[in-house]
């Protein structure tokens, strides 16, 4: 895993009781030089409970506001209970292909 990766999963971990996490590097599905810019983040927490989906956002970018400041273009979050990610089968959907930058004809 990448060192900014690494950071913004440790900055979870240390920030949230988590059940479950998974990170992935997206940038070679953008436009330009793959680099560690684009992310799909995948968070299952007790902490999320009785959580609009706009606030348990909201947590996980308070953690990682340097890095998103800095060098990540983006961080798609798919954020759960426990009880959610069972319901789902323990499966978050994939990210959509990216549509904009020289990629958008």
């Amino acid at each position: 895993m990448s060192s900014i990766a690494t950071l913004i999963e440790r900055k979870v971990r240390d920030g949230l009781p988590v059940a479950h996490l998974s990170l992935e590097n997206e940038s070679h599905m953008h436009s330009g030089p793959a680099t560690e810019s684009h992310f799909r983040m995948v968070v299952v927490s007790g902490a999320f409970e009785g959580l609009r989906l706009v606030q348990r956002h909201q947590r996980i970018y308070a953690l990682v506001a340097e890095e998103l400041a800095g060098p990540v273009h983006a961080l798609a979050l798919h954020t759960f209970t426990p009880a959610e990610w069972a319901e789902r089968g323990e499966q978050a959907e994939a990210s959509p292909n990216c549509r904009g930058g020289s990629q958008a004809g």
